[in-house]
């Protein structure tokens, strides 16, 4: 058995490793409940490049030798994201949802191969991205579907709390929201 490695790349750095994981995206998301396909996987690389160059932008790839098998990256929302505006089913305070370009890390994609997962990948994928941040909590979605059980499993286990339902955009799946702690700050919940 080989030992995973994981490498950071940040900010513009991390723009220009797009290829290096695309393919491992393309295989992860074939799967249900996504079922990506040609028109999904162009709209992730224009997505890609936006999310590059925000602020505190951060990717994490993980590798078993040279080959690719997960990856993760988020960036810190900016002060006028419409993030927790997405959450539908919950009320949060204006507290909760304020943000000042520093409060609040959310992790866009964290992703394994399939032969790779149950093996502690995603759990350091997730801990080599948030070592070091200094926000104050951070934020992801999942999916809600059984095939995403596993996903919602570790988040739990992981320290992560259910905030509510999350539709981002008209088109989009519903998605759980979910919140956790990275250091003592303003209400953590609403």
């Amino acid at each position: 058995m080989t030992t995973i490695t994981y490498d950071r790349h940040e900010g513009t750095e991390a723009a220009a490793q797009l290829d290096e994981f695309l393919a491992a995206y393309e295989e992860i998301y074939a799967e249900p409940p996504y079922s990506e396909g040609p028109r999904d996987i162009a709209e992730f690389i224009e997505h890609y490049q936006v999310h590059a160059s925000r602020a505190g932008m951060q990717l994490v790839i993980a590798r078993d030798g040279s080959e690719v098998v997960g990856f993760t990256y988020g960036y810190r929302l900016a002060p006028d994201t419409r993030w927790w505006h997405n959450v539908q089913d919950v009320s949060l305070p204006p507290e909760f949802m304020e943000e000042d370009g520093s409060r609040t890390f959310v992790i866009i994609e964290l992703a394994v191969r399939k032969p790779w997962r149950r093996r502690g990948v995603a759990a350091g994928l997730h801990e080599q991205l948030l070592d070091g941040l200094t926000a104050e909590r951070v934020t992801l979605t999942v999916r809600p579907e059984p095939e995403a059980a596993p996903a919602r499993s570790a988040y739990l286990a992981w320290g992560y709390e259910r905030l509510g339902i999350s539709h981002p955009w008209p088109e989009a799946p519903l998605y759980e929201c979910m919140v956790r702690p990275l250091r003592p700050g303003r209400s953590q919940r609403g």
